[in-house]
């Protein structure tokens, strides 16, 4: 059963998803366009189209999770897959890069391709600061005061000590630990728009139709076939359940 949190995030990303595709299919369009029909304030509209839209997301994203960060490490309104690629709730700013040498993008200077090299190590720099901030969370988990609370937490449930006393001081440790969590999940964001605005920065408006058609294709076909898989599973089970 969802959360309210998950119920409304979920309808809001159903409705962002359809809004992201609808961009998608102009900016195919003009990124297949052999002679170019549109001048580059059109094309640097689009572009402000798609990045308004990513920033819409995150906004709707931080307020969420500051009611329920917990939903966006395992978002139901993703399917196992998408979920299975994710990097602390979200893509890996890194996988920019890769996408970039993947996409073909027109006139690509020295120049341009020495900068975005630059950017490239400052970014893996920020991805490494913010896993290790995760893996202080993680370890935290295993210090001296939450074994210590572990061992209260189980002595009152079998009947010894202040109930009321060890579930005050349970509430404090979790609000410790999930605020840890919502900072982190912030940082990771952080580095996903800081590498996002660096890319197009580098750009000419036309490289970042060409570049944001080659992400924005990724992010719909993982949903899709992540979608379709999930649904095959379902299909199955439901035929196991009959069969049986």
């Amino acid at each position: 059963m969802k959360t309210q949190v998950e119920e409304r995030f979920s309808e809001f990303f159903e409705k962002w998803v359809c809004q992201l595709e609808q961009v998608q299919h102009q900016l195919l369009k003009l990124s297949q366009e052999k002679i170019l029909l549109h001048n580059e304030a059109e094309l640097q509209a689009l572009v402000s189209k798609v990045t308004n839209l990513h920033k819409e997301y995150y906004t709707a994203k931080w307020a969420a999770a500051h009611q329920d960060v917990l939903a966006f490490f395992c978002p139901v309104w993703s399917s196992p897959l998408e979920n299975a690629f994710s990097w602390l709730t979200g893509w890996k700013p890194s996988m920019l890069f890769q996408l970039l040498r993947k996409a073909r993008l027109r006139n690509v200077s020295e120049q341009q391709l020495r900068k975005i090299e630059e950017l490239r190590l400052k970014i893996r720099y920020e991805e490494e600061r913010v896993e290790r901030e995760m893996e202080r969370q993680q370890v935290a988990m295993a210090d001296r005061k939450m074994v210590e609370l572990a061992r209260l937490a189980t002595r009152v449930r079998n009947g010894g000590g202040a109930v009321a006393e060890v579930e005050g001081l349970v509430d404090v440790a979790m609000k410790v630990m999930l605020s840890g969590l919502e900072r982190v999940m912030k940082s990771a964001d952080c580095v996903r728009l800081k590498a996002l605005k660096g890319v197009l920065d580098l750009l000419s408006p036309l490289q970042c139709v060409e570049f944001l058609a080659a992400t924005g294709m990724v992010q719909i076909r993982l949903r899709q076939w992540g979608r379709k898989r999930s649904n095959l599973l379902t299909l199955t089970n439901e035929v196991k359940d009959l069969a049986s």
